[in-house]
């Protein structure tokens, strides 16, 4: 893996004087296949932890925030990517956005078609406030921790915003699960064409897409665990949870080994992203 030479001006922008190697994963078919993965079962595991162990909305949503939290904590003290702390985060953070929403809807009664408004909003503030700051919102550049958390707060939006949407579509609209998941992939595939034959910014074409995975993996998460009667496949939460967890597993043992994601930062770079 190449290491980078920060320029002295580079340095002076780093969040706290702090500049690190890159500190997310490159985009590969092994980040979008993760990443699906881990939205699906963080919206299985929420289920699970609620409804299965009884642990209730409210404490399920304390448990999983103060574990997110710590992992977070462990993430930003790094200063390279490293794939079983980002995907650890990733999956927690799936949960608590899931949780942000189920939160909203089910106990503070806020209609998803509202939920799902505030939340694109907000995303739309935060990725105006990361360019604003830093001129910059591709995660080639995720080299200082002020980026670093702007990054993880536009991903907790993603999630909220994806759940609100995915539930607004299949369940409040009617669609169901399976022409839901169907819409989102669709759209996705829509992006990857725009990008890849029509020119559409990379930067764009991967935020659009990653938001949209949110919803895919929510609809694909209760398509095989609720019940046949609800319009799914009956897995239950419990075996979806643990199937795709270990598929995530052995992706993440398999990129820690070969290194296959790891973004490589050549000389000069960073100073260029930092100007």
């Amino acid at each position: 893996m190449t290491t980078t030479t920060t320029h002295p001006g580079a340095a002076a922008s780093a969040s706290r004087g702090r500049a690190m190697l890159n500190k997310v994963p490159e985009v590969t078919l092994y980040f979008w296949i993760i990443k699906i993965l881990a939205t699906t079962v963080g919206e299985t595991a929420a289920d699970y932890l609620n409804v299965n162990l009884n642990f209730g909305l409210t404490n399920t949503t304390y448990v999983t925030g103060a574990l997110l939290i710590a992992i977070l904590v462990v993430q930003f003290r790094l200063r390279k990517y490293v794939p079983a702390i980002y995907w650890l985060a990733i999956v927690f953070i799936s949960v608590f956005g899931t949780l942000i929403t189920d939160n909203l809807t089910d106990a503070a009664n806020v209609p998803l078609q509202t939920s799902t408004i505030v939340f694109a909003v907000i995303l739309a503030g935060v990725f105006a406030t990361w360019f604003a700051v830093e001129r910059t919102l591709s995660i080639h550049s995720i080299v200082t921790s002020k980026r670093e958390g702007f990054y993880w707060l536009t991903i907790l939006f993603t999630f909220a915003l994806g759940t609100a949407a995915g539930d607004l579509f299949a369940e409040q609209i009617g669609l169901g699960f399976f022409v839901s998941a169907l819409i989102f992939a669709g759209v996705i595939a829509i992006i990857t064409v725009a990008h890849l034959r029509f020119g559409l910014n990379a930067v764009l074409a991967f935020w659009l897409a990653y938001i949209l995975t949110r919803p895919l993996g929510a609809s694909i998460g209760d398509l095989l665990s609720q019940a046949k009667a609800d319009g799914g496949l009956g897995l239950g939460t419990t075996g979806t949870s643990y199937i795709f967890l270990a598929i995530i597993l052995a992706l993440v043992v398999f990129l820690t080994k070969t290194k296959r994601d790891v973004i490589e930062v050549q000389r000069g770079e960073l100073d260029a992203e930092a100007v």
